[in-house]
């Protein structure tokens, strides 16, 4: 169910508020281009400076608007167990297929402190969850062991492994099983990842090139690795430009490029520097997509 491209979505802003229709018409339009699922209110929907209100208006309007046509991931992150709790009932309550949960970022804790926060959010509600492993926003890194007994759990599904440590797919498959979602969260890697057992990739360049991204992946899980290959080469400088500043303003920009999307963010995120523009302009020329 949850495999191939699927962008972590931009969140669209107006005059500092939220763009629902820009929202619904993104969501509509990666449809049409192929993606196999949306990710709402990650780091990439700039879910550190939503309010809870906001973070949960977006979630519901991506539910409505995907209508089940594909299944939608609902971030349901927190540092905080009791404020995550929350997020992972309210995907539950507004008919989520899953509640994508990050590593709790900042107050650093062990192994078991990891084991008991996704033991409570498990026991909270009946969504899968899956499990955002990304050290170097988080600072911890949840060990494959650590993983491997969360697995156990009949709600823990899968992972978003953002380690960009492509030995952790095989090392998660001994751990984990070979049926737990390995999903890449490092998009210039989910070649290698896939290739080593990963099932797709939570994007941020395929909130840009849908239909790239999702040929790509497509390409990968029938085994085609020479098509695949192809793929990568046009995207790569993609992968490369976006992230020369925080990824979401990078693919907020060449939204805009595109029309469909704003650039406005929110602090304290800023404008890209004019270099990092003529990148990712110079990127989307050498993909197709200008």
């Amino acid at each position: 169910m949850f495999k191939g491209s699927m962008p972590a979505l931009v969140t669209p802003f107006s005059n500092g508020a939220l763009d629902l229709d820009t929202l619904k018409h993104l969501v509509e339009w990666q449809i049409q281009q192929g993606s196999t699922g949306l990710v709402p209110v990650g780091t990439t929907g700039e879910s550190p400076t939503l309010s809870h209100e906001e973070h949960e208006t977006v979630i519901a309007e991506v539910v409505k608007a995907a209508a089940g046509r594909v299944p939608v991931i609902a971030g349901a992150g927190s540092n905080n167990t009791v404020e995550a709790k929350r997020f992972v009932q309210f995907a539950q309550k507004i008919g989520a297929d899953a509640a994508l949960v990050v590593t709790p970022y900042y107050n650093k804790p062990t192994q078991k402190g990891l084991l008991a926060h996704f033991q409570t959010l498990h026991d909270s509600a009946d969504i899968p969850i899956i499990i955002y492993n990304i050290p170097g926003r988080s600072v911890i890194d949840m060990a494959p062991a650590t993983m491997g007994e969360l697995a156990k759990l009949p709600r823990i599904i899968g992972v978003k492994d953002a380690t960009g440590d492509l030995a952790r797919v095989s090392q998660q498959r001994a751990s984990c099983g070979v049926d737990f979602y390995q999903l890449s969260g490092e998009d210039a890697t989910a070649l290698g990842f896939n290739a080593h057992g990963g099932v797709g990739c939570i994007s941020v360049t395929a909130n840009v090139a849908p239909k790239l991204c999702a040929e790509f992946q497509q390409a990968t899980l029938t085994g085609d690795y020479t098509k695949a290959l192809n793929y990568q080469d046009r995207l790569m400088p993609l992968h490369e430009a976006i992230f020369i500043e925080p990824g979401l303003v990078g693919a907020k920009y060449a939204l805009d490029k595109l029309g469909l999307c704003s650039t406005e963010v929110r602090s304290p995120l800023t404008e890209l520097e004019d270099s990092t523009k003529a990148a990712i302009e110079a990127a989307m020329a050498h993909a197709g997509l200008i």
